[in-house]
């Protein structure tokens, strides 16, 4: 079975065991916590259930203090959606989105009212209109905080949600309360910094090689490798998902800087003495929850292993990551001939027939050169958002503080690495003096911190 077959495999198998589960867990909750009549529903969610859902949320919605029978009914409302095929979770989350919106008219009414207050009345006018627009949904995504797997529900509720707001646009302000609930739930305060080791139970480890995006983990003799002596792993945890990495980086305590990933790699190499090391070089840093995106743990990650490494082994005297350029081949290919011979390396380049990034070109002699130069004047002078760095590895490193310190020929050789960065891979250098000036420049405007060594790339 290939690498990403088996991922794909291991990644349904977790997403079941995790959806039996949940409904096993509030299947147990809704029965010993109180005798209610349930809420039956079939699969397509259809025009008949429509009544009955909305009585059932407008139930979950009566404050009438009594907790354990509000807590039922989120569970029975929980266990609900997750019975529902993908088109009867759909007409779930558009009747979510839609009836339990703010109330336009309240919002209006709140609105003139607390603009016409007299002084002494804005403070009570200005609680009643921000109340007039916190929609009533947020009270029924909010009491899923307090059960079993209830956070992790609403995070995967938030990766459908990503998906299908491109086509139901309708379903996109209920994301974004979604998203802003998460954000103060997954408070950088409230995370656990914890090391992945070949000790830790199985399912971890399982849903490591299944979360691993950058560099896939072919066998578990590849894991084996990577949670080696001289190699570290650490993720973040929240306490309310204890056995669900949220991000992870994967770490290599090295001599000077890597600049071949298949060599890092590589199970047959030898052990490194990591008394000996003086580099952590950072391979790979994954996201591990999809409902999450947009909640930036990375930075944060990096600061908290580099603290930690350093406390470990304080003879390390270099943090560097060995990085991919992913938009690098797509940048390359949508430039015509004219644009290309504008930048340094393209006039060579514009002369190859098409297809230009494969095996033939990239091994003639001048490829090498016109290709590191065409990749530094994509990491320095092509932008996306602003004046921000149009390569989205390029700027979370640059926006951290690092350095543009290296850029490797044939540094990965993986079908992965030649289709998107032509093989090339990046050293970003953190120097830690240096981090929060240089973070600062990057984002204030945009100035990119690079190696007096790859000057000369610049020029043509």
């Amino acid at each position: 079975m290939s690498a990403p077959a088996r991922n794909s495999f291991i990644e349904r198998t977790l997403s079941h065991l995790r959806l039996n589960k949940l409904q096993k867990v509030w299947r147990d909750q809704s029965s010993s916590d109180l005798k209610m009549s349930e809420l039956k529903l079939n699969p397509d969610l259809e025009e008949s259930d429509t009544l009955p859902l909305m009585q059932w949320m407008d139930a979950c919605l009566i404050n009438d203090g009594d907790e354990v029978t509000a807590r039922s009914r989120a569970v029975i409302l929980g266990r609900s959606y997750l019975e529902l095929n993908q088109q009867g979770r759909i007409r779930f989350l558009i009747l979510l989105a839609e009836r339990y919106d703010v109330n336009r008219e309240e919002v209006e009414q709140s609105f003139q009212r607390w603009y016409h207050a007299a002084e002494d009345q804005r403070a009570s006018t200005g609680m009643a209109l921000r109340e007039a627009l916190d929609p009533p949904r947020m009270q029924l995504l909010t009491q899923f905080n307090g059960l079993p797997e209830g956070v992790k529900f609403l995070v995967d509720m938030r990766a459908e949600l990503l998906q299908l707001k491109k086509t139901y646009p309708q379903l996109a302000a209920l994301e974004a309360d979604l998203k802003r609930l998460l954000i103060s739930w997954f408070d950088i305060g409230l995370l656990q910094l914890e090391q992945i080791s070949w000790q830790s139970s199985a399912g971890l480890l399982e849903k490591l090689i299944a979360y691993e995006a950058v560099h896939a983990i072919q066998s578990w003799d590849d894991l084996k490798n990577r949670l080696d002596s001289d190699r570290r792993c650490f993720a973040f945890f929240h306490p309310n998902m204890p056995d669900e990495p949220l991000i992870f980086v994967e770490v290599a305590l090295v001599q000077g800087l890597a600049d071949n990933v298949q060599a890092l790699l590589d199970e047959n190499a030898p052990i490194q003495d990591i008394h000996h090391a003086d580099t952590a070089i950072f391979y790979s840093i994954s996201n591990a929850q999809k409902g999450l995106a947009g909640i930036s743990f990375g930075n944060f990650l990096i600061k908290r292993v580099v603290a930690r490494l350093q406390q470990d082994y304080p003879q390390l005297e270099n943090f560097s990551t060995l990085s991919p350029v992913p938009g690098f081949c797509r940048w390359l290919s949508g430039l015509n001939d004219s644009q290309l011979k504008q930048i340094p390396g393209g006039r060579y380049w514009s002369h190859l027939p098409e297809p230009r990034i494969c095996d033939e070109h990239l091994n003639q002699p001048d490829s090498k050169e016109a290709l590191l130069k065409l990749a530094c004047h994509y990491l320095n002078n092509e932008k996306g958002r602003g004046h921000f760095s149009k390569d989205p590895v390029s700027h979370f490193h640059l926006s951290n503080g690092a350095q543009i310190a290296q850029l490797n020929w044939m540094a990965d050789s993986s079908e992965k690495g030649i289709q998107q960065s032509a093989g090339i891979m990046v050293n970003y250098l953190y120097q830690l003096p240096h981090i929060e000036s240089r973070s600062q420049d990057y984002t204030l405007q945009g100035k990119v911190a690079q190696s007096s060594a790859l000057k000369h790339l610049l020029k043509d």
